[in-house]
């Protein structure tokens, strides 16, 4: 599968993407998560897709002019609606994984004509949440936490918080050796500048519902303990729509991609 790789310029920095396929075209995405971590759930779809990945600005190989700009859902929609300026593309399907979730929730509601439909998958939208006073706080003392006492308990703690059991046999390990110099950067940066302002996201859900985007909610099958499982059941609730059930966890689209691939192919055609 050949992948070619690209730049573009954006007020205040410049972007890095990958397209790989051919067919209609899915912009798939994380955030944090980089284009990497995509790789496999979009060589999966790329049979039959024209698949766009890119790392969100400041993570990876997307650099920023000022590194102490803050990442908000609504500046990463305006980059990509910027790619979707570059690949010349009127419209795209839109896949979004957690944060990617909510860039994809304020893409739909900033530039809704360019999005035809989009499956937000397990977004963190706390303020959904009845509790939502206490996920606020939850999160601020999660912040504390990283300029307090780094980017390791930062990461443990906020596994604890999003409801892995970090005790039981199938709880997430550490990671295998030490983290690279560009995971410790991007885990600053998702701490420092974008975790607050991705999980606090209120969705404008009367422009969603009124829109000309047809807005899926994923759910992954092993979520049921995730507090990403409970925002994404609020979200579809307030949206009136069935949430999509799909392969693993939060990060199914790592463990299982074909599978989650076919589930994602017949959502996006409308079944």
């Amino acid at each position: 599968m050949t992948t070619t790789t690209h730049t573009l310029d954006v007020p205040g920095g410049r972007l890095h993407y990958e397209i790989r396929g051919s067919g209609p075209l899915v912009m798939v995405m994380g955030a944090p998560m980089d284009a990497g971590e995509f790789a496999p759930l979009a060589d999966a779809l790329a049979g039959d897709r024209t698949v766009v990945t890119h790392d969100p600005r400041g993570i990876s190989r997307s650099r920023l002019d000022d590194p102490a700009q803050d990442s908000t859902p609504e500046l990463r929609a305006d980059d990509v609606a910027a790619v979707l300026d570059a690949l010349g593309a009127e419209s795209a399907d839109v896949f979004g994984s957690s944060g990617g979730a909510v860039t994809g929730l304020a893409l739909a509601t900033r530039h809704p004509h360019r999005v035809r439909t989009l499956v937000a998958h397990e977004p963190p939208l706390l303020e959904l949440l009845p509790d939502a006073a206490e996920q606020r706080a939850a999160t601020d003392d999660l912040i504390e936490t990283f300029h307090r006492d780094g980017v390791g308990a930062a990461w443990m703690t906020f596994m604890a918080n999003a409801g892995f059991d970090l005790g039981g046999d199938e709880a997430p390990g550490p990671p295998q050796g030490e983290p690279s110099e560009q995971d410790l950067a991007n885990s600053v940066r998702f701490f420092a500048h974008e975790l607050r302002h991705t999980a606090l996201y209120r969705p404008d859900l009367d422009a969603l519902k009124s829109g000309p985007v047809r807005v899926v909610v994923g759910i992954g099958a092993d979520s049921g303990g995730l507090v990403t499982y409970r925002t994404s059941m609020a979200l579809a609730e307030r949206l009136g729509t069935a949430p999509v059930g799909f392969p693993g966890d939060h990060g199914g689209f790592l463990g299982q991609p074909e599978a989650f691939a076919d589930v994602l192919r017949k959502v996006l055609a409308g079944g």
